[in-house]
């Protein structure tokens, strides 16, 4: 009898859980509210320690690359809202457990006074996590009431349902479920169902003007490229090899642009109230709106941006053309001081880094406002974001607010959880496709991506199981000096299974390392294979 009535506790707890998270959802949709399950996700990744988390997002990243369920950050990010759902859930089982062991003890009868307080307690814990990650777009006092409403209202409801059991236990004195409960965890489920089936409609992604309706040209206007980074012009871009059959876009489509961060879902930055904010060790601090930041001299460059996590031959690695205003200009007007050694950042999200004085003075080192002639996407850090060269994506902050001139270079956000306090990007290589371009015959084309932040690829060489590293093409010169280069290779191949290994040299003829390393702490190292049949 008191196993039955715990078990009962807990379902009608994951049952209530589910209507709570529908319920919080439409609030956070419809009126800017928090997100009790995705809040508490977020709090536990920012608490726990860093070498659970890096072991997390490790596995992450092998398992959706070992099964090719799709993007690595898309499919990785779905993961994680999940799991962040099915925790709460596992919250709302626990609640419900612990309220009818307690009913079991203390009476039944008294379940919706009890449920009402361990809900306040609850509510109080929720606002301490919200005010800790900042408070969403409804406000503190708004976000507040309804944390207290929602949570208390969850107490009532199981305190209620559990109530409800107390003539049921006389209908079914041998232990077993009576007809009551069994009605009343039916209709719980069905509320549940409807919730979660209203919540999953409003969830629907819905289309945007804002968002590219297909992919990007294959290539862009060059012309309006500049500074450091300058495209070639078009006409020396049209001369180049064509890539073979299967290589990655030259450009990657916003859409399909990998993004990582520490959110289970954006930020939502108002453009109009937000400012960016310059002070520290500067003689004119400054306080700029995103209008002024725009108005700004401009500098568009393509860039590739690639993330720390990414194992070889991963996918969490794109190209884009963005575009901002330098950085060194914005400290200039600033008058940064001499003994400035460093400026920190802060974002939106609670996200911090460190720019180290030779990467505030890179001239191609840009506050980026738009990719691919496009505003910023909420994803990848709008209003407003950093691009470093040569720095892993770690380095460089989304949803920036405010920004210190400082005396000491301080730690970042990934950097206090173990990983590189320089984040240098390793040299890569990469076998996108190889394709059988005779019938039956013995003619392969192998393509694919070299890439070594702005050292350049001076030469990248692809090796057949055990034959001899044979040197592609290059299809030079790359949309500009800081991204990825493509690569071609024809060559024979007998009939059967095959494994193609790719290495790639720097501009100065560095030979990318060959070790297998993982991606902790300093990214990954070693030779992409690809698999494939003649």
């Amino acid at each position: 009898m008191r196993r039955v009535s715990v078990v009962l506790g807990i379902l009608f707890g994951v049952l209530t859980g589910v209507v709570v998270i529908a319920v919080s959802y439409l609030g956070s949709q419809l009126a800017g509210l928090p997100f009790a399950p995705f809040n508490l996700f977020d709090f536990m990744t920012r608490v726990l320690p860093g070498r659970v988390v890096i072991f997390s997002v490790e596995m992450m990243v092998a398992i959706i690359s070992a099964l090719a369920v799709g993007p690595s950050s898309q499919v990785g990010k779905l993961a994680e809202q999940a799991i962040a759902l099915v925790q709460f859930a596992v919250l709302g089982g626990l609640y419900g457990g612990v309220l009818a062991a307690i009913g079991r003890r203390r009476g039944l009868e008294r379940s919706p006074a009890v449920g009402l307080g361990i809900g306040l307690v609850l509510s109080l814990a929720f606002i301490l996590i919200v005010a800790y990650l900042g408070f969403p777009t409804a406000g503190p006092v708004a976000s507040v009431l309804w944390l207290v409403v929602v949570s208390a209202a969850w107490g009532l409801a199981l305190g209620w349902l559990l109530r409800g059991m107390v003539p049921a236990r006389a209908e079914s004195p041998g232990g077993g479920l009576s007809r009551r409960e069994v009605l009343y965890l039916m209709g719980t489920a069905a509320v549940a169902l409807i919730a979660g089936v209203v919540g999953l409609r409003v969830a629907l992604p819905k289309s945007s003007p804002a968002q590219p309706s297909g992919p990007v040209a294959a290539t862009p206007a060059m012309a309006k490229t500049s500074g450091a980074a300058a495209s070639p012009q078009e006409d020396v871009l049209a001369q180049r090899i064509q890539p073979a059959p299967g290589t990655r876009s030259e450009i990657t489509p916003n859409a399909e642009f990998y993004h990582v961060d520490i959110n289970t879902v954006p930020p939502s930055v108002d453009a109009q109230a937000w400012w960016l904010e310059l002070s520290g060790l500067v003689d004119n601090p400054m306080s700029l709106t995103l209008d002024q930041i725009r108005a700004r001299p401009a500098i568009s460059q393509v860039i590739t941006l690639s993330c720390i996590s990414n194992p070889i031959g991963g996918d969490l690695i794109s190209t884009t053309l963005v575009t901002g205003t330098r950085l060194k200009d914005l400290l200039e007007e600033a008058k940064l001081r001499p003994d400035a050694k460093a400026l920190y950042i802060e974002s939106t999200d609670g996200f911090y880094e460190t720019v180290v004085m030779s990467d505030i003075m890179d001239e191609r080192t840009l506050l980026v406002y738009a990719m691919n002639d496009e505003p910023l996407p909420v994803e990848h850090g709008f209003p407003l974001r950093i691009y470093i060269p040569n720095r892993f994506g770690m380095k460089q902050p989304k949803w920036i607010l405010r920004m210190e001139a400082v005396a000491d270079e301080k730690t970042g956000y990934w950097v206090d959880r173990g990983w590189s306090k320089e984040a240098v990007v390793r040299t890569t290589s990469v076998v996108d496709d190889v394709t059988v371009q005779k019938a039956g015959g013995k003619t392969i084309l192998a393509g694919g991506i070299a890439y070594s932040g702005a050292r350049g690829i001076s030469k990248v060489e692809v090796q057949v199981d055990d034959g001899p590293w044979t040197a592609a093409k290059l299809r030079l010169p790359p949309f500009s000096p800081l991204t990825w280069v493509q690569w071609r290779l024809e060559a024979q191949a007998q009939g059967g299974s095959h494994t193609a290994g790719v290495r790639a040299y720097e501009g100065d003829g560095t030979l990318q390392a060959p070790a297998d390393n993982s991606t902790f702490p300093n990214g990954a190292t070693g030779i992409d294979t690809f698999s494939f049949s003649v």
